[in-house]
């Protein structure tokens, strides 16, 4: 399995004010050698933190198409829904085109939903993903014994049923599909993630380990647990 590339930052702000500046950096790339930048959202406190930066550093954004690792099945407008706090902070002050908001439909249930939102992805590999891991090693809602979808021909988004996670449905992109994209970055911080990325370390078949093989984790101290080396400038 390949390694990650591991980036490490002494705190949670500061790695959210530098995801913040790469996710820009990336979406000039992008639009500049394809016309468009396809990024794909996670949930969670450091990616809100960044979210809550970007607007002030994005720009053009007529050509961000913005896409969903998992969601909950919830009402659209659950406090709990990725979607929900993307809204309030990135959309909140980006003028993203509403028809390149693409949340997942996850109020109409996982089979309805992962159907519908199979026909909303990009033919193309997206330019960024985005994920996190939660303390028993999973990401987007890919959790240690269930489908993951890791076979090339698994379906691109998945129905998931009795997540160890409330609530019990959820939608999921599979695992193959998180992998066809030009960067993905794992968004990793706090203590309680450390146990998890010491077991990632030594080899442990974790989904986000196997999601991540190749990519890039960024973590602040707290989530790497060990002394650091140096810190990424």
């Amino acid at each position: 399995m390949n390694v990650p590339v591991w980036h490490l930052y002494p705190d949670a702000g500061q790695l959210a004010e530098r995801l913040a500046a790469a996710i820009a950096r990336m979406a000039v790339e992008a639009i500049a050698a394809r016309g468009a930048f396809h990024l794909v959202l996670a949930g969670g406190h450091t990616p809100k933190a960044a979210y809550e930066v970007l607007p002030r550093l994005g720009a053009s954004w007529q050509h961000w198409h913005l896409y969903y690792g998992d969601e909950r099945c919830l009402a659209p407008d659950d406090l709990e829904r990725n979607s929900r706090l993307v809204q309030d902070t990135l959309l909140a002050k980006s003028p993203i085109p509403t028809r390149q908001h693409h949340p997942i439909p996850a109020e109409l249930g996982a089979e309805a939903a992962a159907t519908a939102y199979t026909h909303l992805l990009p033919a193309q590999r997206f330019d960024l993903v985005l994920l996190g891991m939660g303390e028993d090693g999973h990401c987007a809602s890919l959790f240690p014994g269930q489908e993951q979808g890791f076979a090339p021909d698994a379906p691109a988004v998945l129905p998931v049923h009795h997540s160890p996670k409330p609530p019990a449905d959820r939608v999921s992109l599979s695992a193959a599909r998180l992998r066809q994209t030009r960067a993905l970055f794992f968004v990793i911080t706090g203590a309680a993630k450390a146990p998890a990325i010491q077991r990632w370390r030594v080899g442990e078949d974790l989904p986000a380990a196997r999601v991540g093989a190749g990519f890039d984790v960024w973590l602040d101290a707290a989530a790497w647990g060990a002394p650091a080396v140096r810190y990424e400038t």
